[in-house]
């Protein structure tokens, strides 16, 4: 199904950002892709003055603009992947920890459910994928929230976030791998419920150091049947 639907609403470059993250962290468009500016405000219903500034928005995150060429979705490398996952690794284990830390009882209690909810979830029970539809549906993100460091939550929502969205979807789906990352946030969750600020970043960093093995394999597994 096509993310790229006419816009209604007031701000235009907005929904026009929104919509085209979607498109692109779904898989609508393949990466290196060219994004062609005239079809797709065609499609959003909207001029290109509007879509250019979402575009501009996404430059860095999710696409690149070459002179005389274009904008294309951005593509990854080995080296570029893996030191995404690295950066993110650190990150987010910093953030677990102080999470531990500040976390509320409403909070920790609202990702149980999180869980409890993901769990439920078909695609995911089924250990077809596990990739969140919303930031409110994302365990990360509520973690990343919760340790109340801005910096953080900066240096990975402005721009690791939208670029790991294409890549979860991918490493998710490998075989075994949306059981486990679920069995892995529910120790995470464990360990912020024990106030265990060690076992907290340790369980955090263990999710996503699997998480990069995962990713790895899965670009690999690209590359093979590109070749």
């Amino acid at each position: 199904m096509s993310n790229i639907k006419p816009i209604v609403g007031a701000s235009l470059s907005s929904e026009a950002f929104e919509k085209v993250v979607e498109a692109i962290t779904s898989g609508e468009f393949e990466l290196g892709q060219r994004l062609s500016e005239a079809e797709l405000a065609r499609r959003l219903g909207i001029s290109r003055g509007p879509l250019r500034e979402a575009l501009g928005r996404l430059e860095g995150r999710l696409v690149r603009r070459t002179p005389r060429i274009g904008v294309h979705v951005i593509e990854f490398s080995r080296d570029d992947l893996e030191a995404l996952f690295l950066t993110r690794e650190a990150l987010e284990g910093m953030a677990a920890r102080l999470a531990c830390e500040r976390i509320s009882t409403k909070e920790l209690k609202n990702l149980s459910a999180l869980l409890e909810d993901h769990a439920n979830q078909p695609e995911i029970a089924s250990g077809e994928s596990y990739a969140p539809r919303t930031r409110d549906e994302d365990f990360h993100f509520s973690i990343i929230r919760a340790a109340e460091c801005d910096r953080i939550e900066r240096l990975l929502m402005d721009e690791i976030y939208y670029q790991l969205r294409i890549q979860r979807r991918k490493s998710s789906s490998q075989p075994g791998r949306a059981k486990a990352a679920l069995k892995e946030h529910q120790l995470i969750v464990a360990a912020l419920e024990s106030r265990d600020p060690d076992e907290a970043e340790k369980s955090m960093r263990t999710h996503l150091r699997n998480a990069r093995i995962s990713a790895m394999s899965a670009w690999e597994a690209d590359e093979a049947e590109a070749s």
